[in-house]
C-alpha cells in the first residue's frame, strides 16, 4: 500500500455561509467564539523501564547499617533484661520467647563469629525452655 499524501485529512476548499450545500440544514449560534483544539505537542522520549527498575533496586548502605544496629540493640536490651531476671532467679518465658524472636530478626548469614554467638545464646534459650516443659522447634 503506497500513501503519497499524509498531509490531506479534509478538503482543502472553504466554506462559504449562506451558499447552498456549504452549511448545514439547521445551526444554532451561541454567540461565544469557537475554540480550537490545540495540537498535540512533542511527546518526551519514552524511557526504558528496565533502569527505573534497576534504580528501585539499588539499596542505601546506611539503611543496612542502621537496621543492622537497631537489632543488636534490641538483642543486647533483651539479653540484659534476662540476665536480671537470673540474678533474681526468676525467668519468664516470655523473655525467653522474646529473645527468640529476637535472635530470629538478627541473623545475618552474613558474619561467621556472628552467627555462632547467636546459635549459642539460641541453644541455651531452648535448653531454658525445655526445661519449663516447652520444646520450641528447631
Amino acid at each position: 500500500m503506497r500513501i503519497e499524501n499524509s498531509n490531506r485529512v479534509g478538503s482543502s476548499t472553504a466554506r462559504v455561509p449562506g451558499r447552498s450545500g456549504s452549511t448545514p440544514a439547521f445551526q444554532v449560534d451561541t454567540g461565544a467564539p469557537t475554540a480550537h483544539a490545540a495540537g498535540a505537542g512533542a511527546s518526551a522520549p519514552a524511557q526504558d523501564i528496565g533502569s527505573l527498575l534497576a534504580l528501585q533496586s539499588v539499596s542505601d548502605p546506611s539503611l543496612g547499617r542502621r537496621r543492622q544496629l537497631r537489632r543488636g540493640r534490641a538483642l543486647l536490651d533483651t539479653l540484659d533484661d534476662l540476665k536480671a531476671d537470673l540474678l533474681l532467679g526468676q525467668v519468664s518465658e516470655g523473655k525467653l520467647d522474646l529473645l527468640m524472636a529476637v535472635i530470629g530478626e538478627a541473623r545475618q548469614r552474613s558474619e561467621p563469629g556472628l552467627d555462632a554467638v547467636l546459635d549459642d545464646i539460641e541453644l541455651r534459650a531452648r535448653v531454658e525452655l525445655a526445661k519449663r516443659g516447652r520444646y520450641p522447634a528447631f
